[in-house]
């Protein structure tokens, strides 16, 4: 990634040579850079994204849980300190109860993480998680966090503009993770107090607020038993932004040209509903029964219900099909593994299931191993079509998963 799409310098000037004025960095690595984002801006050249300033402000886990103590969002119990003696790291874990969840303050995609059950594990645990962190992303900082159970990984959907409105777009539900990455996606989250909706949407906005943000945005939380807690945010479109754009009917990556040519938000908040409900899953090029590792080779055949729309709504059929890639391409070992995304809606949760269920039956792809008959057999057990937060995926001869297997 470093040698080809992470060379921004090559993005800005291409942008010159065509006379370009703006940039839209996707979902990528290049969204949250905020050496990127100022590049652009010194360039004369928008950047369909946040502010620099923003990106920076949550950029590092520990600052922006400091900046969230200070805006009164809720945060789960821990230490955010910037001393990382072995001793202070052992005594907050300690201090906080086991078990207790090691995080690098700069990492993602689960890189720099560990679970700590006891105090014999602690030292062996800080070392290796300061070891990923300093590999994975050139920084060794960590924070303690209290390890909770059995949450649910729930995530606001926000927009702000350059006006000073903001608005969110409800919820995903993102609980269903292998590998500290995330698999399935829905919106809006099942069984899911309105209360707690309008609550937790407003918390988001709080967090948008502090750091002054602009465009959209994703702000992750924890829920259980009736309270949430700030996890990170995330200064960009998401992967999973297309469930949400099912349930509003609106085009999110419309709304960030809008707003980054200053416009005001096309939507109140009062405005928008809930229409429907919408699950995406992602095909990968990996192998389930080997610990989901990556999987690399030609995709030899890839066929798809042929009623799928492409990077767009399409409610007649209730099926889209995003993705960069086609018969005959490779899937090298140097990028994600993601093939495709792979996206419903129905009129309810279970109809949305059955429509998901009849497109993975009509998906394949061939020429090495993908996750797509793992994911058929997962939204098929009972335990997902009753949203039970206990399902572990053992009723099926695969890698077990939770339903709250959580970064």
């Amino acid at each position: 990634p470093k040698d080809s799409y992470l060379r921004g310098q090559n993005i800005i000037q291409a942008a010159k040579d065509s006379g370009a004025q703006a940039i839209h960095p996707g979902y990528g690595f290049l969204s949250e850079n905020a050496d990127f984002a100022q590049r652009c801006e010194d360039n004369n050249i928008m950047f369909i994204g946040p502010p620099a300033s923003a990106i920076k402000a949550m950029g590092l886990k520990s600052a922006a849980k400091k900046r969230m103590e200070a805006a009164k969002v809720p945060l789960v119990p821990g230490y955010h300190g910037d001393d990382q003696s072995i001793e202070t790291l052992r005594q907050a874990c300690i201090d906080i109860g086991f078990p207790v969840l090691l995080k690098a303050s700069a990492g993602g995609g689960g890189k720099g993480m560990r679970i700590v059950e006891s105090i014999d594990e602690v030292e062996d645990a800080i070392a290796g998680a300061q070891r990923e962190g300093l590999n994975s992303f050139s920084d060794s900082h960590l924070l303690v966090e209290k390890y909770l159970k059995n949450p649910r990984h729930i995530e606001i959907q926000l927009f702000c503009d350059s006006h000073g409105n903001g608005v969110y777009l409800f919820e995903r539900d993102c609980s269903i993770q292998r590998r500290h990455q995330k698999i399935i996606e829905e919106a809006p989250a099942p069984n899911f107090p309105e209360s707690i909706r309008q609550a937790m949407g407003e918390a988001a906005l709080q967090a948008a607020k502090a750091i002054n943000y602009i465009g959209a945005g994703t702000v992750e939380f924890l829920y259980e038993n009736g309270e949430f807690y700030f996890m990170e945010m995330n200064t960009r479109l998401q992967v999973e932004h297309p469930v949400s754009e099912y349930i509003s009917g609106q085009d999110l990556v419309a709304w960030q040209i809008k707003v980054a040519a200053g416009e005001v938000l096309p939507l109140r908040q009062d405005e928008l509903t809930i229409n429907g409900h919408a699950i995406e899953v992602r095909l990968y090029a990996e192998d389930p029964k080997n610990d989901f590792l990556p999987t690399a080779g030609t995709i030899n055949q890839f066929l798809y219900p042929a009623q799928c729309s492409h990077f767009s709504l399409d409610y007649e059929t209730g099926m889209r099909m995003d993705t960069g890639v086609a018969q005959g391409d490779e899937v090298s070992p140097f990028y994600d593994p993601m093939i495709a995304k792979l996206i419903v809606w129905g009129e309810d949760r279970q109809a949305a299931i059955n429509k998901l269920q009849q497109a993975l039956q009509q998906t394949h792809i061939t020429g090495l191993t993908t996750n797509v008959r793992y994911l058929e057999q997962l939204i098929s057990l009972p335990s997902f079509s009753a949203a039970d937060s206990e399902v572990d995926g053992a009723d099926f001869d695969t890698h077990s998963v939770s339903y709250t297997h959580l970064t």
